[in-house]
């Protein structure tokens, strides 16, 4: 069988990585679309480096950006995957309220440009779409495929148009265009500004007596979180059916932000109501309450159940969070750009 060939957006956040790992292990080629910055943010991706001179190499890095179309279409013709994986938006919903144009510049409008450079290469490719529980905002649970949008944020109202582009290019094109719905997914990879790698941070700090207080916003939104290196196989099992549908991933489980602070903090045998204060400015101007998916029709159709609960995942992030401070406190030397660097300027 011919190795199949992907490109995936947004290869350096927390779930590119993941599925890089994952469809690398499946044999593929694994081109990556690396937004230009001034400093290096491959970290998450360096351990998957192979030197682009050795003829086995199957992971590669190009320069390119959803807001710009002209280059999408080009990456498209030169690449020539089998399957596309849209991961890229501006994806943090407090960032959203601040920044709305920008958010939905890349997180909609950078969708339809993908889609219709699709189309206009006449790309054989089956197209997968990053979706968010975010979209149901204020619909009370359980969410799933059938239930009515109330994005109550930006990034939120903008994943929904998204979601509907998506399906619009299906129905009226006849691409092979699925949405993952995917519900809060976390790991040790996970942006340090998001709640959980936030939490996780600081209560290992706290331990190690690097820090003493953590500053959150509201408490009591509640939330399903799954294990990210779990969910990327959900979305690679969804290019994999006959015919393109949408599916929910979750885990059917509903915490709060306090339960996942409670369980971090108890791991290492602090109690948190010691450590973590309230701050105003994490709060958002309009609050979703309550998320939790049903995710029955992709464990139907899909065969897809997830393992790792709220609970299990603080442990893990916990673990992490600390053998990486040990690592650091072990290590004098320099810190040296990785290979990957210098993979991703070409």
């Amino acid at each position: 069988m011919t190795a199949k060939t992907a490109l995936i957006t947004g290869i350096t956040g927390q779930d590119g990585s993941y599925l890089s790992e994952l469809l690398l292990h499946k044999g593929y080629t694994v081109h990556g679309v690396v937004r230009r910055a001034s400093t290096f943010n491959t970290c998450r991706i360096d351990h998957l480096y192979r030197d682009p001179h050795d003829p086995d190499t199957r992971l590669f890095l190009h320069y390119g950006d959803l807001t710009d179309g002209s280059r999408i279409a080009c990456l498209l013709e030169q690449v020539q995957p089998d399957e596309v994986y849209n991961l890229a938006a501006q994806s943090h919903v407090r960032v959203s309220f601040d920044e709305p144009e920008f958010t939905g510049d890349t997180t909609a409008l950078g969708t339809t440009r993908l889609l219709e450079a699709i189309r206009m290469t006449g790309l054989p490719c089956r197209y997968y779409q990053a979706s968010s529980s975010e979209m149901f905002g204020a619909t009370p649970p359980p969410q799933h495929e059938s239930t009515p949008f109330h994005p109550r944020s930006p990034y939120g109202v903008a994943k929904v148009y998204a979601y509907w582009i998506t399906r619009n290019y299906r129905e009226a094109y006849g691409l092979y265009a699925v949405n993952g719905i995917l519900f809060n997914h976390e790991s040790p990879r996970r942006g340090p500004t998001f709640v959980t790698r936030k939490v996780a941070t600081a209560a290992a700090r706290i331990k190690a007596g690097l820090q003493d207080v953590l500053y959150l916003g509201n408490l009591d939104a509640r939330r399903d979180w799954g294990y990210a290196a779990e969910y990327v196989e959900a979305m690679w099992l969804m290019l994999q059916q006959e015919e393109p549908d949408d599916y929910v991933v979750a885990t059917g489980t509903s915490y709060s932000v306090r339960d996942f602070v409670e369980h971090s903090f108890a791991h290492l045998d602090l109690d948190w109501r010691d450590h973590v204060r309230f701050d105003e400015r994490y709060l958002r101007p309009a609050e979703v309450d309550d998320l939790v998916g049903d995710a029955s029709k992709a464990e139907q159709v899909l065969g897809w159940r997830p393992k790792v609960r709220a609970p299990e995942l603080a442990r893990l992030m916990i673990d992490a969070e600390r053998d990486a401070l040990l690592r650091n406190a072990g290590s004098t030397a320099p810190a040296v750009p990785s290979p990957a660097h210098a993979l991703a300027s070409h």
